[in-house]
């Protein structure tokens, strides 16, 4: 029987304490059991979840467009900072990938980890060296070679991370 994906992100946040971004992720599509993870890490060990999506769409909601380009990350980075916490848990990213906000998510998500731990779903797949989202030709595509970061596959199929070692469930 595979190990819940809670366990296996609980089990690799000691991974990231080492890294210069203290950056877990947990690839997986919709549905594949992402926010319920992150709910029972925050339940059981009082760690705050973010909805981005939700608290982002809050606060740019009165900029214009340019605006929010260039306020978004410092909106982000003071949403994490508001939770005082060392660890914090992200959930709904897609906002961070529109084309309109001309973001890059990963390089967002590893500037929020230097000071924290962060752990944070990401909606799309790994493939043991290949961090991506959507599908080529989609106009939010991105393709990470190598992330820095501990990546948790949501799947309960052997999965590696970025440095080789294997996520067993």
């Amino acid at each position: 029987m595979a190990a819940p994906l809670s366990i296996r992100l609980l089990d690799r946040l000691p991974d990231a304490a080492g890294l210069y971004h203290r950056l877990v992720l947990a690839v997986g599509p919709a549905r594949s059991g992402k926010t319920e993870a992150l709910t029972e890490l925050a339940t059981a060990n009082g760690w705050p979840r973010i909805n981005v999506n939700l608290r982002l769409a809050e606060r740019l909601l009165d900029l214009t467009q340019k605006q929010r380009a260039v306020r978004m990350p410092g909106i982000l980075d003071d949403v994490v900072r508001a939770e005082a916490a060392d660890t914090v848990l992200l959930d709904n990213l897609e906002m961070l990938f529109a084309v309109e906000l001309s973001q890059d998510p990963l390089r967002l998500l590893q500037g929020l980890s230097r000071n924290r731990t962060i752990v944070a779903s990401w909606p799309g797949s790994f493939d043991g060296r290949t961090l991506t989202y959507a599908e080529p030709g989609h106009r939010e595509f991105r393709k990470y070679p190598s992330p820095q970061a501990v990546v948790v596959s949501a799947y309960v199929r052997l999965a590696t991370d970025h440095v080789g070692q294997q996520d067993t469930p």
